[in-house]
Order: C-alpha cells, then sequence, then structure tokens
C-alpha cells in the first residue's frame, strides 16, 4: 500500500493504525510506504518512529516537493506487494473499501474507487464550489482523454502488480492529474479498469488551491494529449 503524504503530522499516525488495524483484522499480508512528499513539518519524524516500530511501514523521503503524482509513483516502484493499493493520507475513503476493490481485482487490473455512482455513499460532501469544479474536470477529462468514467480524481485506487509496474513505467505527470494519466496509460496498454463505488467522507483540509492547482490540472491535461499524440504511451493493445 502506498500513502503519499505532504504536511500530514496532524493526522499521518492516526491514519496509519487504522490501516494497520485493518489489514490485520481482515487477515491481509501487507506493507505500507509512506512517501513524505517534501513536509515541512514532523511527518517523517512520525513516521520513522513507526517503522521502527514495525517493520511493515516503511518511509521513502523527497527532500523537496514534488507533487503528487511523483510521490505515488515513487511509492508504487518501491512497493513489492500484489495487489498494490495507493490511498490519500486523510482516509478520505475509509480503508475498510479496500474489500469492494479486492472483489473485483481478479478480472480487472486498475480497479478505481469512485464517489459518483449510482451506488457511491457521500456521507460529507465537498462545499458546493469544489464539487461543481470537479463536473466541470470531469467533463474535460472526457473530452480531453478519457471517456466513459465518472470520477476519476478519488484518491483510492488498487492495481495488479503487472499493472502498477507498466503504469508507473510510463508516468509522467507529477501533480494532481496523475489519476487522469494511470488511466490513460492503463487502457493504452490493454489493461481492464473497472470503477467501483465507496463511502467518501469529504476531509476539510484539503490539499488542493481550487484556482492555482485547477490551473495546474488543465494544463496537465493539455500535456497528457500531447503525449498520448506523440506516443509516449505506446499503442493500445487488445488483451484477450
Amino acid at each position: 500500500m502506498v500513502v503519499p503524504a505532504y504536511n500530514e503530522q496532524g493526522r499521518i499516525e492516526d491514519s496509519l493504525l487504522k490501516i494497520r488495524e485493518y489489514m490485520q483484522g481482515a487477515g491481509f499480508g501487507f506493507e505500507i510506504i509512506v512517501v513524505d512528499d517534501g513536509s515541512r513539518d514532523r511527518t517523517s519524524e512520525i513516521v520513522a518512529q513507526l517503522a521502527r516500530e514495525d517493520s511493515r511501514i516503511r518511509l521513502v523521503q523527497h527532500r523537496k516537493n514534488l507533487g503528487k503524482g511523483a510521490a505515488v509513483r515513487n511509492g508504487v516502484r518501491s512497493s513489492g506487494g500484489d495487489p498494490v493499493l495507493f490511498s490519500d493520507a486523510d482516509l478520505s475513503t475509509p480503508i475498510e473499501e479496500f474489500e469492494n476493490l479486492f472483489a473485483w481485482i481478479e478480472c480487472n487490473e486498475l480497479v478505481i474507487a469512485s464517489r459518483s455512482l449510482p451506488d457511491s455513499r457521500v456521507l460529507v460532501h465537498q462545499p458546493f464550489y469544489r464539487e461543481m469544479m470537479g463536473r466541470i474536470y470531469n467533463t474535460l477529462v472526457q473530452t480531453l482523454v478519457v471517456r466513459g468514467l465518472i470520477d476519476t480524481q478519488c484518491g483510492f485506487k488498487l492495481m495488479s502488480r503487472r499493472a502498477a509496474d507498466d503504469i508507473f513505467r510510463c508516468q509522467r505527470i507529477n501533480s494532481f492529474s496523475f489519476d487522469v494519466e494511470m488511466i490513460l496509460i492503463a487502457r493504452k496498454l490493454g489493461y481492464a479498469v473497472k470503477e467501483v463505488p465507496v463511502r467518501w467522507i469529504n476531509s476539510k483540509a484539503s490539499k488542493v488551491h481550487p484556482v492555482l492547482d485547477s490551473v495546474q490540472m488543465l494544463l496537465d491535461l493539455l500535456r497528457i494529449r500531447l503525449y498520448d499524440i506523440l506516443g509516449f504511451y505506446g499503442r493500445r493493445i487488445e488483451r484477450e
């Protein structure tokens, strides 16, 4: 499991303990790789202490902030498990939803949590303006990059080991639009992608700036589209 973290000293310990308790109770073998993406607080110190107490927890550090995409990419590359889950540090998608995704991984190489399917349950909503921005962004995603998915940005995704290795060998985007790039690459490589409804609880301490990050995400969609046109992701493969 990969957990990207940036200035998460207020909740990272609680989140990691919840993950560990759930995984142990469910009987799953696991590793938790926390990628501290250049935090300026005590995030690394807290994770390092937990890692000393439990070898299943590991810390990967970036000396400076590179972006969520870079953090997940380096975390996946440092991991050895199969399948590979990545989760936001705030656990907006509760860790118990892992079983819902795991049920689909045998017949799909990339399973993504969705807040927007009919059976999804959003227990605490984002502010109205953020939900509106999300709908606009999804329209742009559908127009420019990938069609047929309602929610590409939920921070809870499960991949087979093979798909994870292949996807992150090609993945380039360092910021928040890396999710869209992941899905595009998976489809180009012929991997089946499944969207699954989950419970979701908005975290008030969002790291996404409503203006600056929105502009960056739009620019990144254009970059992904250009990379695809230039053939950086390879040709679409039809798998049996």
